[in-house]
């Protein structure tokens, strides 16, 4: 079994586009909270209200990190998409995690990131421009088996 933690963008479907394409092989799949409200809301709705955004916004982040860290911490393989719409400050962070604790990290993104995620890409074991190819590299790991 291959535990595989899905970390990063969370504004486009290329989590259920590995998972479909995974089917049938021995993973595990795990993921940080994807509904946005929920993962922003999260802290306050736990541990109370807070009058400033900032506080808010810092126990949400804090409450999160517990899951993040327990997910990259057991997972095999790591698989951080980083995606054209907005800056996202936790993949980078999440890579930067996985990469110390030794992790199998696949990095994902489109190639006009090639040149800004160059030190995170160099932290990968393979960087992938498509949710498939991330799925041709597990079933890979797996079974040896090569794409076609």
């Amino acid at each position: 079994m291959l535990n595989v933690y899905l970390s990063g963008e969370i504004h486009t479907d290329w989590r259920e586009q590995i998972v479909t394409g995974a089917q049938g092989l021995d993973i595990t799949f795990s993921a940080p909270v994807t509904d946005h409200a929920a993962s922003d809301d999260c802290g306050v709705a736990i541990l109370g209200a807070e009058d400033q955004k900032y506080w808010h916004d810092h126990k949400g982040a804090m409450v999160n990190a517990i899951r993040t860290r327990k997910g990259i911490a057991d997972a095999d393989v790591v698989v951080v998409r980083f995606g054209d719409q907005y800056k996202q400050w936790n993949a980078a962070f999440d890579a930067g995690y996985a990469a110390a604790l030794g992790k199998s990290l696949i990095i994902l993104h489109g190639p006009d990131h090639a040149h800004a995620l160059k030190e995170v890409d160099a932290a990968a074991l393979a960087v992938a421009e498509q949710p498939g190819q991330v799925v041709d590299i597990l079933r890979y790991v797996l079974t040896g088996a090569l794409p076609g």
